[in-house]
């Protein structure tokens, strides 16, 4: 482009967005609503591919929290009804009954097998200042059939997640020595203990999960429920913490507004009262080391944990910022997310419940017309709420679209206390009864409100329990 463009021509470009999840479908359909033209970019080969990868999980979130008003409203002409509000989805009901519907009634908008390798200014780098705001984003784009193209927006929407980045085992935020070489042995994601082939590599044996968060005690509950099976006998966990055991450790339970999220802190402490697994406390691994067939993992201060089968790494996931190198971010240097958002979620002061609702003012950035949402704007934070996500997207589009007013106008109630993000083992119907059938993998989406019944301690395989009020 050899000319600024005009604030005429600019107005006639789409708005991309990255990802077809949750936040970029949920962007794409209020850009809808106040006539812009999006067009989602989504890398996998369906949309909401990442959600598919944790398809076997069950949200702690009901159908009415994981539901953008706008989406509901594109969807309603065409005859889509939206599932009972007040059960539990799994990652595959989420989206193969609202995410995939969405992306057909948004057709040639969304397009699949198409991954942004890098965004910036037409004839403009990261460096040069002159006229750079008139100028429009470029997205390159490679497709999985090898084409690549480069496309002019007048806005980019980046809500491509954390999914693809899990962090490592290290407890220094970097690849445990011998972690690397031990990959075979190692999963990031919580295991479908449903598949027969993943439910045999678990099965009677010792398993490291190391993790403090959702993901960890879905995956101790669920390692628990195997171990009394009659096909699991022999399974054991060990249970690694880079702190100690205190009373928040398992979440929210009985004060947590998330009913099924409460009741799964109480089922991670019910695999250790149990003795299903045993807590190691501060250990950070520093090197995971061979022993035969089996892995130890050695810490930091020195220790050396009994060998184990397989380990799964829970510690939390992290943006991918690459291909937006060109841009000017305003990035908090611990967090990675927007540095006015930044102080908000830090996890070391906040639960969801205390991150108060934002929009446009706290996820914009230096580069004008660059809004980073979805769990991709909470950087490392672990927490994230899919209402939160809605919110964030209804007004940065709000502001795209000039209505400043709507943009800052910010009007949603979260849920207090607990961990957030997530999902949980339990499926409550109506009635308040809760049963085992899901697993539980990164910080997904969840969102909620008070009050149900307080929950009584899990028991795990076919029972059920009352859950109590509660990413």
């Amino acid at each position: 482009m050899n000319a600024t463009i005009t604030t005429a021509s600019a107005d006639r470009l789409p708005v991309v967005v990255i990802g077809a999840g949750p936040a970029g479908l949920a962007a794409a359909a209020h850009l809808v609503g106040r006539g812009l033209e999006p067009l989602v970019l989504e890398a996998g080969a369906r949309a909401g591919a990442a959600v598919r990868e944790w398809s076997h999980v069950r949200l702690f979130s009901t159908w009415n929290e994981v539901t953008d008003p706008a989406a509901e409203k594109l969807l309603a002409p065409t005859g889509w009804v939206k599932p009972d509000a007040g059960t539990y989805p799994t990652g595959g009901d989420w989206a193969e009954r609202y995410l995939q519907p969405l992306a057909e009634v948004l057709g040639d908008s969304v397009r699949l097998g198409a991954r942004v390798t890098g965004v910036s200014r037409a004839g403009r780098d990261r460096i040069v200042d002159a006229d750079r705001e008139a100028q429009p984003f470029t997205v390159h784009v490679a497709y999985a059939d090898g084409r690549e193209e480069r496309i002019t927006a007048r806005a980019v929407i980046d809500a491509s997640g954390t999914w693809a980045v899990p962090s490592p085992a290290g407890g220094d935020g970097l690849p445990a020595l011998g972690e690397k070489a031990a990959a075979a042995r190692i999963s990031y994601r919580v295991p479908d203990l449903k598949d027969p082939a993943v439910r045999a590599r678990y099965a009677g044996k010792r398993t490291a999960v190391i993790g403090s968060g959702a993901s960890a005690f879905t995956a101790l509950a669920s390692l628990a429920d195997l171990a009394t099976s009659a096909d699991g006998a022999g399974t054991h966990a060990t249970w690694i913490l880079r702190r100690g055991i205190s009373g928040s450790t398992f979440g929210g339970g009985t004060a947590d507004q998330l009913p099924a999220r409460g009741a799964l802190g109480l089922a991670a402490k019910a695999a250790v009262d149990q003795g299903h697994a045993d807590a190691v406390t501060g250990f950070r691994t520093e090197s995971i080391e061979r022993d035969g067939e089996r892995l130890v993992l050695v810490g930091e201060d020195g220790r050396r944990l009994d060998p184990v089968d397989e380990v799964i790494v829970l510690t939390g996931f992290r943006p991918d910022l690459s291909f937006l190198d060109e841009l000017r971010l305003d990035l908090d240097e611990r967090l990675q997310a927007p540095v006015e958002l930044a102080p908000l979620i830090d996890p070391n002061q906040h639960s969801c419940g205390t991150v108060y609702p934002h929009g446009v003012n706290e996820l914009s950035h230096p580069e004008q017309g660059l809004y980073l949402v979805g769990m991709k704007s909470y950087g490392r934070a672990p927490t994230f709420l899919a209402l939160t996500g809605y919110e964030q997207v209804r007004s940065v589009v709000a502001a795209i679209a000039g209505d400043r007013e709507a943009a800052e106008r910010v009007e949603l109630v979260l849920p207090e206390t607990g961990v957030c993000g997530g999902a949980g083992l339990f499926d409550q119907a109506r009635t308040g009864q809760a049963r085992t059938d899901g697993t539980r993998t990164d910080g997904a989406t969840d969102g909620g409100g008070c009050c149900a019944p307080a929950p009584a301690l899990i028991q795990l395989g076919t029972a059920t329990a009352a859950p109590s009020c509660g990413s």
